[in-house]
Formats: structure tokens, sequence, C-alpha cells
């Protein structure tokens, strides 16, 4: 059984304005809005908003057999939340069909991977936060800037949780190897690898309306017919692509979307699944360890770094922008914050590119600037007014082991008085604790006096005491006058006898 993984990526920076030698120190706003708005808002309307009415589309009416997976940078997120949230709102109910992967990956799109971990991992986290903020979905996959990989960096990604990476199939890598298996990473073999089939990715990307091509038209039995005659063992074939491959790098007029929504039904009369990356982590096992010695990615013939980093312009900024990393982690000035991510996006450091690319239209076309020098001269001023500000906070002639001493020292004394503050509180909730207890044993105490007062029986009233007659006192007459029994007797004497 074979099976089709496919991914979109999503991708906008927020763009610099043309910023001068004399802003340094006087604008601290480097962003051109309107070009920013216009952009994304066009971009949307003809690639990104068409392209996912399609996919869900095709979910609803495939009954959900179709499946795939969407990367989008929190940039582009951001933009799409400001200019264009009914596309926010599609994507949403593509996460709410459950067959659609959101893969992890830097927030800003940056290069962080290839010189700051710490800062890779922040970003991601970030990023993750954001997926499972907007879509409810934790990722279990993760997609670097550019599909950037090497050995060095699947251990991090191993531990920071996720069960796969995805990457280009490089053919200097893969050798006689074959991109469409699962492999595991050389340096933490519990780290599954998927690869990109590039041949068949730009076939879509970048050939499809080509009429000079050999193969053009590209109809959607031909290409599924393609995937069906790879060799039976292989079981996966991963189609990796920005989603403005549809609607914006190929137009509408080609009929890219209607190839893109006929796929479904010839890949199902082959006997071809839709997978996304989680599941195919998950069903199939590697068939083997591949060693990346050195960094790769998508671009270029290849397949390296050298489109971000490939020249002294890039090289000079790159570090420059990375030398105040620390420093920018330890503070707390949210503006500042922003504006170090988005400084990071790749492209500021693509638009400095010298070197000749195998298709130069895609890099002019990517490009606002109309040379690398002035893309390299723009950035850098904003880059020092950048750095000024983080001066400001933290003094760049403090050593970065002195600053870290004493930031030290600093967190160390707040968690103690954070300690402290913990115990007054606990104290304080124990007296009022007590206080109220003693209040309620008072007043059960009073309630229960009074009951028994109540519950006492009541006192007889007393009768009016009866006033009883007082008899005379019987005078000498009296006595005398009594007889026979009347007359008191006298003890041991014997009446008279008269006779």
């Amino acid at each position: 059984m074979k099976a089709i993984c496919f991914y979109f990526q999503i991708h906008q920076p927020f763009r610099l304005k043309r910023y001068r030698f004399f802003d340094i120190g006087n604008d601290h706003y480097y962003y051109d809005d309107f070009a920013n708005d216009d952009i994304v808002t066009r971009i949307a309307m003809r690639s990104y908003i068409p392209a996912a009415e399609s996919l869900l589309r095709m979910i609803e009416e495939g009954e959900g057999n179709f499946r795939c997976a969407i990367s989008i940078t929190g940039t582009a997120l951001e933009q799409c939340e400001q200019y264009v949230p009914e596309f926010i709102d599609l994507l949403k109910k593509l996460a709410a069909t459950g067959k659609v992967d959101f893969l992890a990956e830097t927030y800003a799109h940056s290069l962080s991977s290839l010189i700051d971990p710490d800062e890779f991992a922040n970003q991601v986290k970030v990023h993750d936060e954001k997926i499972y903020e907007l879509f409810g979905q934790k990722p279990k996959v993760l997609r670097n800037t550019e599909l950037i990989y090497c050995d060095d960096m699947a251990p991090l990604i191993y531990e920071m949780g996720y069960k796969g990476v995805i990457t280009e199939g490089a053919k200097h890598i893969l050798g006689w190897k074959s991109p469409n298996y699962v492999y595991s990473a050389a340096s933490q073999p519990a780290l599954k690898l998927l690869l990109k089939n590039s041949k068949l990715s730009d076939d879509i990307t970048f050939r499809f309306g080509n009429h000079d091509w050999d193969a053009y038209p590209l109809t959607a039995d031909k290409y599924i017919d393609w995937i069906a005659s790879t060799p039976p063992e292989e079981q996966i074939i991963n189609l990796f692509m920005s989603l403005e491959t549809f609607g914006e790098m190929q137009s509408r007029e080609t009929g890219i979307f209607q190839f893109l929504e006929a796929l479904p039904r010839f890949a199902k009369e082959r006997g071809i699944e839709f997978w996304t990356p989680t599941e195919a982590v998950e069903k199939l096992k590697p068939v083997g360890e591949l060693s990346v010695m050195h960094p790769i990615s998508w671009a270029d013939e290849a397949r390296d770094t050298s489109a971000w980093l490939g020249n002294k312009l890039q090289r000079e900024a790159f570090d420059k922008l990375y030398s105040v990393a620390e420093r920018v982690r330890l503070c707390d000035d949210r503006r500042l914050k922003q504006d170090w991510y988005y400084l990071q996006a790749s492209d500021h450091f693509f638009y400095m590119a010298t070197k000749h690319f195998a298709d130069g239209a895609v890099h002019s076309h990517f490009s606002p600037y109309e040379t690398p020098f002035q893309a390299f001269t723009n950035y850098m001023n904003v880059l020092s007014d950048f750095i000024v500000r983080v001066e400001e906070q933290y003094p760049l002639e403090i050593e970065n082991e002195e600053l870290n001493s004493l930031l030290t020292t600093i967190r160390n004394q707040a968690r103690e008085i954070e300690t402290l503050n913990k115990e007054v509180n606990s104290m304080r909730q124990n007296i009022e604790h007590y206080n109220e207890e003693h209040r309620l044993r008072e007043k059960k105490a009073q309630e229960a006096t009074l009951d028994e007062v109540a519950e006492m029986p009541e006192a007889p009233a007393e009768a009016p005491a009866k006033k009883t007659a007082r008899k005379p006192r019987a005078t000498k007459a009296d006595k005398a006058t009594k007889t026979g029994d009347e007359a008191p007797k006298r003890r041991g004497r014997k009446p008279k006898n008269k006779e």
C-alpha cells in the first residue's frame, strides 16, 4: 500500500520599510505596513483562500480519505489575523475535520537552529502555543525553517517531544537510497525522518505551467501514474511545497486548482492513500539510519544553507543579530522581543544573496529590494537601532559572563523574595483561617447557650397564699363553761368525786 504525504507551507515576513542612517536612534518602528497589508491580502485572495477551500472540498467529498499537513509560521499567522481573518477561519475549519496536521516550526521562520539552540527551542515552543491557541492541536512532527536539518539537531528535536522531522531528500545525502522511505536519525535513532521527494514536488511547484517542459501538460491521472509506478516496496511519497504554488506561483488559469482537486479520485482508483506526517511516522518503521553531517535545506542545487549565509554580507548581519541574543532573552520589554522575532526571519538574509540561483525568478519574486547590497544596508540600519535599544537595557561593555553573574544574583534574590512572600502570605492565610475558626466557635457557643436556655421547662407559677382565720384566744370564762370531753384532761390526776 502506497501513501502520499502532502504538506503545504505558509510564511510571510514582516517587511522592513526604507530605513536610513539618520533614522537610527530616532525611529524605532521598522516595518512597511502598507506593503505587508497589500502583499498578504493579495496572496490570500489569489492563493491561500481558494487553496484552503479546495482542500476542504477534497476532505468532504472524499469522505475523509484525503489528508494533508499545513505548516504556518507565527509571523504569517499574525498578519493573517490582522489583514485576512477569514483565512484563519478556513484553517480552523480544516483543523476541525481531524484530517489536517499542523506542524511545529520556528515562530519567526528563523535560522536560529544553526547558531542558538536555546533560541530555537524557545521559538518552537512559542509557535506550538500559538497553534494550540488557534487550532487546538499539539504538533508531533517538526518542520524546521527551509527544511534545514543536520545530525546535531536531532537529539534536541527529540528531547523537545517530537516523533519526527521533515527535511530535504538531498541527493548528496541519500546517494543510491530513495527518499520514499522513513529513516531514523543517526544521532538519535528514536527520531524519524520524512524526506521530500524533490522531483515530484517540483513538478507541481515549478514546472506545472511551463509550456516548454517535455511532460506538459501535467494532469492528475498522469501524475498519479508516476507515483504508482515507483517500486512497490516504497511506501511513502512526500510532496512538500508552499501553498502559494496554487494560485500565486502557478496561476489559476493554468488549471492548478482542478489538478489538485482531481488527485484523490485517481489515487483511490490506483489504491493509493493519503497520510498526514504524524500518521506516517506512527505507521512506518525506519528502513535504516541516515546521517547528515552538515546542514541541508530545500534551496538551490546545493541543498545547503548558502542561500541565506553564503556571503560576507549575510554572515556579518547574521552574527551581529545573534550577538545580542542572550541579552534580548533576559529583558522584559515586550516590544523589543517582538522586534527580535521579526528581525530573525530568514527572508532578510535571503534578500542579501549574491550567488546565482538555478531559478533566479524565484529570488526576484520574493525580494523587495533592487540589489542585495541595498537589502544589506537597509537591514543593518534597522539592526543598529535595535542594538542601541538593547544596550539601553543591558550595556554592551558588560561582558556576557559578568552580565550572567549579575543577572543570576538578581534572579536568585528575586526567587528568595518570592519564597519569603509566599511564606508571609501562607502565614497570613493561616492567621485569617484561625481567626475565622475562632469566630465560628464563639458564634456556635453562643448559639448553643441560647438553644439550651430556650429548651429548659418553664417553672410553675406560685399559687397565692390562702389567708386562714385566726382563732380568738379563749378567756377564763370560756374555759370554765367547758365540761365533759370538752374539758381539758390533766395527766395523772383523776377528777374529784363530789359525792
